[in-house]
């Protein structure tokens, strides 16, 4: 791949993207990035005062208008296509939230071949590897999600179409791109843009008390500025193929609220005390999942209870990465947090 030509980065202001467009303008590298809007200055301005912005060029693009990537594939070795919506409620899975997901994918990679791109990097998800982690299997990149559906989890249901559609379009159409797909688990750290993104909107509901305990849920937690240097990696490294699970430490809700109790965030906010990360409270959890929103209640009917096990030896063997603590990833989340003014005030 030619280190003059420039790379494609879709969804360039979103959180995952942006520390992309931030790791390779800091090799020194063109870097072209697609956002829906040229004109809201706010989202744009984090971009453009990086530094070696002189070497970021920003262009439209819409994931659900084919060719609308054409141009701004023109002339790039590479594609890291991250551009993808992220919802557990919509009013219409399919259209908010597979449509995009499955049809952007199929329009950016038809672009890519256009182009003659010579390596797309897909932001996939643990989604699209797992509905309903099971505590007695390790995960691999060679487990695919097979319960999702507009009903259930239909974000999780998106994530696997897209990541599938890709798969299918680099097998029938052969094209002169190879494909590897990253992904991620819940992405976490401090963001380069304003807006407050889905997994970092935990740690605020926590301090909001919008949590009615301690419940049952486990995560797999990464940096997003890991999963930022594992995209640049998997373009840059030649024998990289395949999936990549890109995820660090596993953590309970119980463990992040120690975490952030540890660091003082207990002081002035309503984190969660009561204890229903058990039988019995997983028991309450599932029933009074049904009062919930039906993207948020059918995630806790397969969530609760449930401490995913996965394998990361791949992406650290071939493609060195490495990820960092999750107490430090908390400690720089929440320091972001309070700096962008996403946290609720204190209560003294």
């Amino acid at each position: 791949m030619a280190a003059a030509a420039p790379v494609l980065v879709t969804g360039a202001t979103g959180f995952v993207a942006s520390r992309i467009v931030e790791l390779l303008l800091g090799e020194g590298r063109r870097v072209r990035g697609t956002v829906r809007s040229l004109a809201k200055a706010r989202d744009l301005a984090p971009l453009r005062s990086l530094p070696n912005a002189g070497n970021l060029e920003l262009v439209e693009a819409d994931l659900l208008s084919e060719g609308s990537f054409d141009a701004a594939a023109a002339g790039c070795a590479c594609v890291l296509h991250t551009a993808s919506p992220y919802a557990l409620n919509v009013a219409d899975p399919q259209r908010d939230l597979v449509d995009p997901a499955v049809n952007g994918t199929r329009n950016v990679l038809a672009s890519c071949e256009r182009a003659r791109v010579a390596r797309v990097v897909l932001t996939s998800s643990m989604a699209a590897v797992t509905d309903e982690p099971e505590s007695d299997r390790v995960l691999t990149e060679r487990d695919w999600n097979t319960k999702s559906s507009l009903a259930r989890n239909p974000y999780y249901y998106s994530k696997t179409l897209a990541e599938r559609a890709a798969w299918t379009f680099v097998e029938q159409r052969r094209p002169p791109f190879d494909l590897v797909a990253i992904n991620p688990f819940l992405v976490a750290g401090p963001s380069l843009v304003p807006g407050l993104n889905p997994s970092n909107q935990v740690f605020v509901d926590l301090l909001k008390g919008a949590y009615p305990g301690i419940v049952g849920l486990t995560w797999g937690f990464v940096d997003v500025r890991d999963v930022a240097i594992a995209h640049v990696k998997a373009m840059e490294t030649p024998s990289a193929s395949g999936r990549y699970i890109c995820a660090g430490e596993t953590a309970s809700l119980r463990a992040v609220v120690g975490i952030l109790r540890k660091h003082g965030w207990a002081d002035g906010y309503k984190l969660p005390t009561i204890a229903l990360d058990s039988a019995v409270g997983n028991a309450i959890v599932r029933l009074g999942s049904y009062l919930q929103p039906s993207g948020v209640g059918s995630y806790l009917r397969s969530h609760i209870g449930r401490v995913p096990r996965y394998d990361t030896s791949k992406i650290r063997r071939e493609l060195g990465v490495t990820f960092r603590p999750l107490e430090q990833t908390i400690v720089d989340t929440m320091a972001d947090l309070k700096r962008w003014g996403h946290l609720p005030p204190r209560v003294e």
